[in-house]
């Protein structure tokens, strides 16, 4: 019960924040426009690929020596030390190839490029801390603050007419509160400060040197696309796809926070040899990591051009993007649960040849497709290179434990999200012959309310475990639906 009601908190937590970045979004898109908004996620395609080389691995494996509960200062100290070491090195490049990254960008940025990368890697570092002390609840609720704040910032930075350099500081702004204020959390959670000793770095090190890939998967998937999109595409139609790519990114949340919340206790059983719970623990997220994905297809099919129309009418062109990309993250969110478990089990090179395999298909696809197809062709390469992955991931967890793929449970999600596809269908159909909204905001919110309502109803009725999870998970059991 403690493990799922840390996965709500975490997951709502996240919902928020997604929701004002969301909003913070629309704003820039109705603003700026999609070329503007396109220049901005070009800055942070950039951001996202040298973060890589400043991370490289070390806040998972902070994460994962800090859960196993000894020397966590140590640890903690001795990862901060090398990234700060590796953010430096790429800072001096970074200024050394400024002309460069400012004529990929198509906007003077460079100099923030180095602030955003600073203020992301100290944020990043602090919640692999977080995490590890078992405090994921804590880093989920980081994340609704540094977004509202970053949004508010930002969008009082546009309308003061400061356009493009005020969303960059106002990622600033959002990025270094979270770090100032998870910092204090971290030092009072420890017990004693201990400097690190030469054994912490190696250990540091030992781990991340396979497990640096798994970031370079997760921006692979988030930036790979877009990245190569600014080399063959408008600005403006990367704007589009990135408006896209966040409203299917929104769905993913939930598996995400899944995987969070069950990684330290998994890291904890896996160390005592217990791997039997581990493998109920995983079987469970599989089970839900789809919970939302899978209707968010479903409706997100249905209401793609209603859905991007909230940014402009510029961005409803991108309704087929956004389906596939759903498709896409929909299969991350299984995928992400093997891979989650691989290093729980303390078996990063597996991870790491799951990773591998997806990076190199997704960059190849990337390259191959998007000349021919552009933004469709970007989204299907994302899609088919996280299956393959799925597949490979799905091999090498088999070697290391039994477990069974919760078929029946998934089977119900679908059938739920296919009875909750048929009243939208219907709700838009109604709406679009007898026009009875004309705010187009207002129709896709009542609809996603109507759609979520059906699909929630009626899986309560049909899923004995979804109607015991969430007794189990109310803060008072007052009721029994079972």
């Amino acid at each position: 019960m403690r493990l799922g009601q840390t996965s709500i908190v975490h997951f709502a937590s996240r919902f928020l924040a997604s929701l004002l970045g969301f909003a913070a979004t629309v704003f820039i898109g109705r603003i700026l426009g999609s070329d503007g908004l396109g220049i901005y996620y070009l800055a942070l395609s950039v951001v996202a690929w040298l973060g890589i080389v400043t991370k490289m691995g070390i806040p998972g494996a902070i994460t994962k020596r800090v859960s196993e509960g000894e020397s966590g200062s140590a640890y903690a100290i001795a990862g901060t030390s090398i990234s700060t070491v590796l953010f430096v090195a790429i800072a001096i490049g970074v200024f050394l190839l400024k002309e460069p990254v400012n004529r990929y960008i198509g906007y003077p940025a460079a100099e923030f490029v180095v602030l955003l990368l600073f203020v992301n890697l100290a944020q990043t570092v602090v919640n692999a801390v977080l995490k590890g002390q078992h405090l994921v609840h804590i880093s989920g609720v980081f994340n609704p603050i540094r977004a509202g704040t970053r949004s508010i910032v930002q969008i009082s930075a546009l309308f003061a007419g400061l356009g493009i350099v005020g969303l960059f500081v106002g990622y600033t702004v959002g990025y270094a509160l979270i770090a100032l204020l998870g910092t204090l959390i971290v030092f009072r959670n420890f017990n004693q400060i201990s400097l690190p000793q030469r054994s912490h770095f190696q250990s540091i090190v030992s781990y991340a040197k396979f497990s640096w890939i798994g970031a370079l998967r997760s921006r692979a998937f988030n930036w790979v696309d877009v990245s190569i999109l600014g080399f063959f595409v408008s600005s403006s139609l990367v704007g589009i796809y990135t408006a896209a790519w966040n409203i299917a990114v929104f769905l993913i949340l939930f598996g995400g926070s899944l995987s969070q919340t069950l990684f330290p206790e998994m890291s904890s059983l896996s160390a005592d040899e217990n791997r039997e719970a581990v493998a109920d623990l995983f079987e469970t997220a599989l089970a839900f990591a789809g919970l939302i994905l899978i209707p968010g297809l479903v409706g997100s099919t249905i209401l793609g051009e209603r859905l991007l129309q909230v940014y402009g009418e510029e961005f409803s062109q991108g309704a087929v993007v956004l389906s596939v990309l759903i498709v896409a993250t929909l299969i991350q969110g299984y995928q992400r649960q093997f891979t989650s478990t691989l290093n729980a089990f303390d078996r990063p090179d597996l991870s790491f040849r799951v990773n591998a395999v997806f990076i190199v298909a997704n960059v190849v696809l990337n390259i191959s497709i998007i000349p021919y197809y552009g933004v469709v062709g970007a989204a299907a390469a994302t899609a088919a290179s996280v299956a393959v992955s799925l597949g490979v991931a799905y091999s090498e967890l088999s070697s290391l434990i039994g477990f069974s793929v919760p078929t029946g449970e998934i089977a119900k999600q679908w059938v739920a999200a296919a009875v909750m596809g048929l009243f939208v269908y219907v709700g838009l159909w109604l709406e679009s012959t007898y026009s009875i909204v004309s705010i187009n905001i207002v129709v896709v919110l009542v609809l996603v309310g109507l759609g979520a309502a059906v699909y929630f109803t009626v899986l309560l009725g049909i899923s004995k475990q979804f109607r015991k999870t969430v007794v189990d998970n109310l803060p008072l059991q007052i009721v029994t639906l079972q």
